[in-house]
């Protein structure tokens, strides 16, 4: 089994960190600095910076945050967020993310995946996809989750891997926040449609939640929020029972 990947995520709304449910009712969740230290020093294996109202509000991502992160973590870093052109993407990278995520934009402009792609790598690309489950299929939602659109969950996915994208983030709205666990069914499904890596975000709840999307949902990597920034579950203690199951982790976190 090929290595999995622990990954924090750090919502911001007004430059704090805040974790909601079904993409509303947010509350306070800690200084996103802080966090993002607290997270590299206790074995994540990337970090994901999403400004979840950039794309609403129509502004860009706060680049300062993103440079204070960037200096207190040594672990990859993405960042999403009001990122529509080229330039968003220079300007990020240039702050210290080591992956962009797009999202809404790509969906109104797919072909800002392939230029992301061409000018810096596929590894660079991460498309995140919010999608709710409705009359028996899966949709995309743009704006962090305000605004519905037509286009399918899997078609969209495909289309994505196709222009260059380097990895599929996938958030379940009808999971997220609920700690009910991972949307497994549709995350294998991705798994056995793409070649590209997909990370599972929107569920976990408990350690089992994360076993169960590694193995049932085929995932990647597991992305969570409220149960690292509340204590809930330690990357230490969740790596720990992980790899009792089976679970393979990076070669440098067994020897740290």
């Amino acid at each position: 089994m090929l290595a999995k990947r622990i990954i924090p995520c750090l919502d911001i709304k007004d430059g704090k960190t805040v974790k909601g449910i079904n993409f509303v009712n947010f509350r306070d969740a800690g200084d996103p600095v802080e966090l993002g230290a607290a997270y590299s020093r206790a074995g994540a294996d990337e970090l994901v910076y999403l400004d979840i109202t950039a794309s609403f509000e129509g502004r860009k991502t706060f680049t300062d945050l993103v440079k204070k992160i960037a200096a207190h973590i040594n672990i990859p870093f993405t960042v999403g967020g009001g990122i529509n052109e080229m330039g968003d993407v220079e300007r990020l990278l240039g702050a210290g993310a080591d992956k962009i995520s797009v999202n809404s934009a790509v969906i109104r402009n797919p072909l800002l995946i392939d230029q992301i792609a061409r000018h810096f790598g596929s590894q660079v690309c991460v498309v995140a996809i919010d999608a709710n489950e409705e009359r028996g299929d899966w949709f995309c939602y743009l704006n962090g989750g305000r605004v519905p659109t037509d286009r399918n969950l899997f078609q969209w996915a495909k289309e994505a891997e196709d222009r260059g994208a380097g990895e599929i983030l996938f958030t379940s709205m009808t999971h997220d926040g609920v700690k009910n666990g991972y949307a497994n069914e549709a995350l294998a499904r991705l798994a056995d449609e793409l070649h590209i890596p997909v990370i599972a975000s929107g569920g976990a709840g408990k350690m089992e939640h994360f076993r169960d999307t590694f193995v049932l949902g085929k995932a990647d990597a597991a992305l969570a929020a409220s149960v690292f920034h509340f204590g809930e579950i330690s990357i230490s203690d969740l790596k720990h029972y992980l790899r009792k199951e089976g679970i393979n982790f990076s070669y440098w976190y067994f020897f740290s």
